[in-house]
């Protein structure tokens, strides 16, 4: 006898619903953002016709929609990094930047810039650099822990974040004069890219957020405990190297177009959890949160400056929302 397996109408309605309240969310955020950059509605709606011809249009285009890809993009790698982080590690305060990745990718840029390996406009060198610093960052605190329990890596990834943060301030005392730079990758902004930096880095974060969503049998085998991968005939050191490999990957394209964007990598897989999803919707969730965090830090600076734009960096805006998170999950171990 031959067994079928179908999958469920109700099980196809509910993921076509989730889908459609996803793209909805998504298309909310995204005219937010773009109204609350400045640009009049007339550029938008010309924009969408297809009618980009005047000068407002080509500076929604040339300027509002790479930034607005920049945080979708930025926040959707940092949401699956850190998810994979989470489920790999079985960690819940596991993210980017408690492991050393993010620190050590922003630790690459600096480091490649101050060299001269590369021009600062460069977008496949930020992200060549980046994925370099981010492995080193990964590799120190994966010595650090060698022979614990991963689920406590989060706490040798703080010495090991510490240890990069000091070297960082090395490169940045031996070159004062490039600190107006070196301050957008420091605290993260989404500002300033541009279609090259996207062009380049878009497919590798689509990339990794493919590969991350191919292993999410491998991330729920490993979830539980080694003892379980193993009886499953899995064996937990390589697994978890490859899932380790894919959040580094995703987080040096997040810190090569936005620099060292805080807790969203953090907070994204939570929620994600929470609504009954996995990979993608930690992807959703992540570019949702970042690009509404850019949408808040352009109004406070139309709000703090008047007439006249003071940018405010959107790491601040989220180390501000995700300290608060981290205080409530710290209290909740």
């Amino acid at each position: 006898m031959t067994l079928t397996t179908r999958t469920a109408p109700g099980a196809r309605s509910a993921g076509s619903s989730r889908a459609a309240m996803a793209a909805a969310l998504l298309a909310a955020v995204a005219a937010l953002h773009l109204l609350v950059s400045g640009q009049p509605l007339g550029a938008i709606t010309g924009l969408l016709d297809g009618a980009a011809d005047g000068q407002a249009e080509k500076i929604v285009w040339e300027l509002g929609v790479p930034r607005l890809l920049t945080a979708l993009l930025t926040g959707a790698a940092l949401g699956v990094s850190g998810y994979v982080l989470q489920a790999t590690l079985r960690n819940s305060l596991a993210a980017p930047e408690f492991s050393g990745v993010n620190p050590g990718a922003v630790l690459g840029i600096l480091g490649g810039l101050t060299l001269g390996l590369f021009p600062a406009d460069s977008a496949a060198g930020a992200l060549l650099a980046a994925l370099a610093g981010g492995a080193l960052g990964g590799g120190v605190t994966w010595l650090l822990s060698a022979g614990r329990d991963p689920a406590n890596l989060v706490v040798h990834g703080l010495l090991g974040s510490a240890l990069l943060a000091g070297l960082t301030t090395m490169l940045l005392a031996y070159q004062p004069s490039r600190f107006g730079n070196a301050l957008r990758w420091l605290i993260g902004s989404v500002e300033g890219r541009v279609w090259e930096h996207l062009a380049f880095a878009s497919w590798w974060i689509a990339g990794g957020i493919a590969l991350a969503w191919a292993c999410s049998g491998l991330l729920a085998v490993l979830a539980p405990s080694d003892d379980h991968a193993a009886s499953l005939g899995l064996h937990p050191a390589l697994g978890r190297a490859i899932a380790l490999a894919v959040a580094i990957a995703l987080t040096a394209g997040a810190a090569s177009l936005a620099g060292a964007i805080a807790f969203v990598g953090l907070v994204a897989p939570h929620v994600a959890r929470r609504l009954g999803g996995r990979v993608l919707a930690a992807a959703v969730i992540g570019a949702v949160a970042l690009a509404g965090a850019d949408s808040l830090a352009q109004l406070a600076g139309h709000l703090l400056n008047g007439t006249h734009r003071l940018g405010v960096p959107t790491g601040v805006i989220t180390a501000l929302a995700g300290s608060a998170v981290l205080i409530r999950l710290g209290r909740s171990q």
